[in-house]
């Protein structure tokens, strides 16, 4: 069989990296000047090399760093994780005040969770597998309706299990 685009195994249903925002960037770049400060007794041109490289290595670490989510296949993917959407139950999208009681008081500490600050939304599934110690996977994203909405879609397209 060919694979073409309109196949949910070749092109994702969704797909979103959970790259820091701007400000986590711009206040991990401050290690810049801390580092370069640690070389000027011994030259004013090392040290503004070494702040130059410590702060292009530390945004790129963060920026590599990243994980992301996709929903592709009928499988659900998060950072290294990844369960068969059929294992889970109706997702729910929060934002706001929601998500930040979804993301503290609210969290249980048996959720599989991949939380990333600066983002608003969340969205939290329960896992309907009785063998699965986890009761629910909780998810930052910045649109929190695309993921539930792709989940819910893919939830009826996959193939039933035999």
């Amino acid at each position: 069989m060919q694979k073409t685009q309109n196949d949910p195994r070749v092109s994702p249903a969704y797909r979103e990296r959970l790259s820091p925002s701007l400000w986590a960037i711009v206040s991990a770049a401050v290690v810049a000047p801390m580092a370069a400060l640690m070389f000027v007794p011994l030259d004013k041109t090392l040290a503004l090399v070494a702040g130059i490289v410590v702060a292009i290595a530390v945004v790129t670490f963060m920026i590599s760093g990243a994980p992301s989510i996709e929903v592709s296949g009928g499988i659900l993917r998060a950072g290294r994780a990844h369960i068969d959407v059929r294992l889970l139950g109706d997702p729910e999208e929060f934002t706001g005040e929601d998500a930040r009681r979804a993301r503290g008081q609210d969290l249980d500490p048996r959720d599989w969770h991949l939380i990333r600050g600066g983002m608003d939304g969340v969205v939290r599934m329960p896992v309907r597998d009785p063998d699965d110690p986890t009761p629910h996977w909780v998810l930052s994203t910045r649109t929190p309706d695309r993921l539930a909405a792709a989940i819910r879609r893919a939830q009826t397209t996959a193939p039933r299990a035999r």
